[in-house]
């Protein structure tokens, strides 16, 4: 039975530890009634999930990272504010922090389609489309996941992350867009272990002190639920 029903949830800001062990337990649960159904021969509904949220200054490095792309060491951490996690999503290092809008999609695939390529194709158009609505034009980059502005030029530069877990075709993490945060941050990192390109984000790039994160995320959401043609129920 496919249930293309998403449960968005606003978590606001929140530590990133705590997130992630929300997320692993939503995750379990989706994989539970899986792993039940077909032990059971039953036709359960799995259940899909949305978490947009903020997290405080925060480093986090996929499972095949590189820890020397991380160019502080603990003091140092401790002096601008920052923890650091190893964490069990594909990608390499990156930086979560305030004026940054994350969303991690725990969803079963298998209410979707089944396709991991497509899938981070997907999130990466909801991000383009997104931007597109304030004359940003973002694009991909061959080989390198997430969105980025004048690839294939010296100015290349990337505004939004993307790392990502699957089990049993149910994923979570997934992914940051830079809209106010504080770029400063991303200088103590080689982000995503990418040496030779920039990062930005969309205050910068429009030349604005502020963008309203809830105008961002208000956008993102509606080419969310179009692009994957769910239904997005809110539990603000």
């Amino acid at each position: 039975m496919q249930n293309k029903s998403i449960a968005v949830t606003e978590l606001g800001f929140k530590d990133f530890k705590e997130t992630w062990n929300f997320q692993e337990r939503l995750f379990q649960q989706i994989i539970d009634t899986k792993v039940a159904n077909r032990r059971e021969d039953k036709d359960d509904e799995t259940k899909n999930h949305l978490l947009l949220v903020e997290h405080p200054h925060v480093y986090t490095l996929g499972k095949n990272g590189d820890a020397k792309n991380l160019l502080l060491d603990e003091a140092n951490l401790k002096n601008i504010g920052a923890r650091f996690y190893k964490i069990n999503r594909g990608g390499d290092i990156t930086y979560h922090g305030p004026g940054q809008l994350v969303a991690y999609p725990i969803l079963d695939l298998e209410n979707f389609f089944t396709d991991i390529h497509k899938y981070l194709r997907f999130l990466e158009e909801v991000v383009i489309l997104t931007l597109d609505e304030y004359g940003i034009k973002a694009q991909r980059s061959e080989g390198e996941t997430g969105v980025w502005l004048d690839v294939g030029t010296p100015f290349a530069r990337k505004i939004c992350a993307m790392g990502v877990r699957a089990s049993r075709w149910t994923t979570m993490h997934g992914l940051a867009l830079n809209v106010n945060t504080n770029l400063g941050y991303f200088d103590h990192i080689v982000p995503c272990g990418i040496e030779d390109k920039a990062v930005t984000s969309l205050h910068v790039e429009l030349g604005k002190e502020e963008i309203p994160l809830s105008e961002v995320k208000s956008i993102m959401l509606k080419h969310f639920e179009k692009r994957f043609e769910a239904q997005l129920n809110y539990d603000l």
